[in-house]
């Protein structure tokens, strides 16, 4: 019988009797990390890193959590569990499951390039890894971070000579965070969309230390924007809302701007090909840290991926599950 099972609640340890990231509601879940497709509503009691709590207590509201420091063991069951980072965002964990000697790693979302907020990806020996695939094409291929914050300051002293406000579109959970230290050394006027600003406000008030912002509401005078950075979630990207910042330029921070079409088909400005997912040549080199026997993979490319594995002589399979290719916007829509 396999340490995990693949249900349709999502990652079960049986011996444990707890889920990891259940798409659905169960009694006992162990959360990677706080991004809506992988930290869920509905469970009786989650356990999760002590970054990742505030977080969850700001998305589902409150519950019952349990909070470990990354390499604290705890035992489910006589199951032995702990965390370890996974460097996809504040609190990312990879869940490390061990029992009569056998270990498994559920890895959630993760990147290797150490972005200095996230904590730096550790491999975790095992004989069984469970891996993300977003980006598991040998096309995306990452320019390490601080050539693209290069780009990205660029890009906003080019608007701010031209009297362009600078919108830039990010996930309010990990993107955001990262934007805000890229922009800080050009400039110190930074408004942020109502749903970025309730995450800025849960990690400051946790001690983390972020550039000085503020939130954009709807008694702020046009001309208070002028030679600002705007930072919103993709939610508001098109809509009405930005109007209060005519004129400006649009940049979008995702590793989808690998790909030119992307950035054509979202009509944007710029294109910053900024990723919290590891891209292909850092999925191979996570897979084969870990030394696994075995390993499944799941969303994203994960076919292309599987495929590539099995021909390096490394057994792997494919696992459909309920994650998304980048976290879900449904938290995103905050009143702005």
């Amino acid at each position: 019988m396999p340490l995990i099972d693949f249900t349709d609640k999502g990652l079960y340890c049986r011996a444990g009797d707890f889920y990891i990231d259940p798409w659905k509601p169960v009694d006992r879940a162990v959360i990677t990390h706080a991004h809506s497709d992988h930290a869920r509503p509905g469970n009786q009691y989650y356990l999760c890193h002590r970054y990742t709590t505030p977080l969850l207590q700001l998305r589902l509201g409150d519950n019952h959590y349990q909070s470990l420091e990354w390499g604290e063991a705890i035992y489910m069951n006589g199951v032995k569990v702990s965390l370890h980072p996974a460097g996809h965002i504040i609190g990312s964990s990879q869940v490390r499951v061990e029992q009569n000697g056998e270990v498994w790693v559920v890895s959630g979302d993760y990147k290797t390039e150490n972005d200095g907020i996230s904590g730096a990806f550790e491999a975790i020996p095992c004989h069984t890894f469970i891996s993300e695939s977003t980006f598991g094409l040998p096309i995306y291929n990452w320019k390490p971070q601080q050539e693209i914050y290069t780009d990205m300051q660029n890009w906003i002293r080019s608007n701010q000579v031209t009297g362009r406000i600078s919108v830039l579109i990010a996930y309010s959970l990990g993107k955001a965070q990262r934007v805000l230290k890229a922009i800080e050394p050009v400039t110190d006027r930074i408004f942020l969309h109502g749903a970025i600003w309730n995450t800025h406000q849960v990690l400051t008030a946790e001690g983390w230390e972020l550039p000085t912002v503020q939130r954009v509401t709807p008694d702020i005078p046009k001309e208070q924007y002028k030679g600002s950075v705007v930072i919103a979630p993709p939610s508001a990207d098109g809509t009405p809302w930005m109007n209060r910042f005519t004129p400006f330029s649009v940049g979008i921070c995702s590793g989808w701007m690998q790909v030119r079409g992307h950035q054509r088909r979202r009509n944007a400005d710029a294109g910053f090909a900024l990723s919290d997912h590891a891209d292909w040549k850092g999925l191979l080199q996570a897979v084969k840290a870990t030394g696994a026997e075995k390993v499944f993979v799941t969303h994203g490319f994960q076919a292309a991926f599987s495929r590539y594995l099995n021909e390096q002589g490394i057994e792997a399979g494919e696992v459909q599950t309920a994650f998304g290719t980048e976290e879900e916007e449904q938290f995103e829509n905050e009143p702005i």
